[in-house]
């Protein structure tokens, strides 16, 4: 899906996401919803927050992200469309070096998007939190460089 084209529904949101996420933040937040919300279910015990409600506390979280994870890219890219086009749950693997430490970052990637008049409303992302603290030489390292803590 081009950039410059908004997503109509949650699969073309989900593209533009894995599209976006490693490079151009500031096109990527345009994808959500001013009251959107981010969701990590597996952050807890991680020093990252679990939850980032609306779109000022995302930007302010993934900020950093593409200097964090230098060279960010996607492969095993699973697509799985719902009955309810605005539903949409991906998968991925996710390869990266990690900015601080020079160290590679491998991460599988459950991503689940919900859609609703023409933005990410609700965002959740399952991830490893032990190949994050491998990769960031500890979890308290991970929260530092996203500026979480």
């Amino acid at each position: 899906m081009p950039h410059d084209i908004r997503p109509t529904n949650a699969l073309e949101a989900l593209d533009a996401h894995i599209a976006l996420i490693g490079t151009d933040i500031q096109r990527w937040l345009t994808l959500f919803a001013e009251d959107a919300t981010v969701e990590f279910p597996y952050a807890p015990g991680t020093h990252l927050p679990p939850r980032l409600v609306g779109k000022q506390a995302i930007r302010e979280y993934f900020a950093h992200a593409p200097e964090v994870f230098k060279n960010l890219t996607f492969r095993d890219i699973q697509r799985y469309p719902t009955q309810d086009p605005n539903v949409a749950i991906g998968e991925a693997h996710g390869s990266a070096t990690i900015a601080t430490t020079g160290k590679p970052y491998e991460q599988d990637y459950v991503f689940l998007v919900e859609f609703r008049d023409g933005a990410i409303v609700r965002y959740r992302e399952y991830w490893n939190p032990n190949a994050a603290r491998d990769s960031f030489d500890g979890l308290d390292n991970v929260a530092g460089a996203m500026g979480a803590n």
